[in-house]
């Protein structure tokens, strides 16, 4: 059976940058400028406070993850007060060795592992609106060790070093999303995934992407409905079946026409659409191009990179 949850990390082809460490003593706060891409971090002693933007503060403690898939402001900081130290992760440059806030001598209060990736989707920001805006996940030792693998990883020289990081930061995001409880999670695709009956059909729909789905058939398969079933998913995924079926195979199609060699038809037959032009049309609306020319976009950009 097709796992929804994988489908969307595979697509958004996760890239890690570097990895730093991070520490903090006595009075200190430092504020982030929104980056946009994401970031994580695996806090490794004491505890700090953090207050991403438009969300409640949290306290991090020894053997917690966070995890920003789309990083907008925030302000990390010790317990006591203390004007921020504005720094802008798009024009900072990366870090040589830990950096310290605070004090600078003595034991530090706090340390972290913190790192930064990027999505090599063609279009992240389709993706990411279904996963969580911050993922706190307390616990779990396996995504410790895992950060911890990418930060000997990213300071390594080794052969092979780009492939291990891109796997190691995969298994990062599987990793964090499935332990994050889902009872709780915001709307999207993890609390989509918790709710056993749309579970069924969002796998049906991930597993036969050229099936010709009404919401109909969809409630069949959720043994639910049709209104119950159409109100249920809009209100737990934030869209309605249909939107979400046009979204998913849209990201398959672009990811289809910028890794593969393949005509626009057979595209088109894969994620379900009977002709070319009636692909092409959904396409151009969607993504504000026709796919020939997306691919050949996309090709050239993949020759300049």
């Amino acid at each position: 059976m097709s796992d929804p949850l994988s489908d969307v990390v595979r697509l958004l082809r996760p890239r890690a940058v570097f990895s730093k460490g991070i520490s903090g003593a006595g009075r200190w706060a430092v504020r982030y400028s929104d980056f946009g891409a994401p970031s994580f971090c695996a806090v490794l002693e004491g505890a700090c406070r953090l207050a991403v933007d438009g969300h409640p503060v949290l306290t991090l403690e020894a053997g917690d993850f966070l995890l920003l898939p789309a990083t907008p402001g925030f302000t990390m900081s010790g317990f006591e007060d203390a004007a921020p130290k504005h720094v802008d992760p798009r024009l900072a440059p990366a870090p040589v060795g830990e950096v310290r806030h605070g004090r600078q001598d003595g034991p530090a209060d706090v340390r972290l592992l913190g790192g930064a990736f990027r999505f090599d989707s063609p279009d992240p920001a389709l993706l990411v609106a279904l996963l969580p805006a911050v993922l706190h996940v307390r616990g779990v030792e396996r995504l410790s060790r895992l950060v911890g693998m990418v930060g000997e990883e990213s300071a390594a020289e080794r052969p092979g070093r780009d492939l291990v990081l891109a796997r190691l930061v995969e298994l990062l995001l599987i990793e964090a999303l499935r332990a994050r409880p889902t009872q709780d999670a915001p709307r999207g695709l993890l609390r989509g995934l918790a709710d056993p009956r749309l579970a069924l059909a969002l796998h049906r729909m991930h597993r036969d992407l050229a099936h010709p789905w009404t919401v109909a058939e969809l409630a069949r398969v959720a043994a639910l409905s049709r209104s119950s079933f159409f109100a249920r998913f809009a209100r737990t995924l934030g869209m309605p079946p249909m939107e979400y079926l046009l979204a998913w195979r849209m990201a398959v199609a672009r990811d289809l026409l910028r890794h593969h060699d393949l005509a626009v038809g057979e595209v088109a037959a894969r994620v379900g659409y009977s002709s070319a032009s009636t692909f092409s049309t959904a396409f151009g609306r969607v993504v504000g191009m026709a796919p020939g020319r997306f691919a050949r976009n996309a090709a050239v950009a993949e020759a300049v990179g």
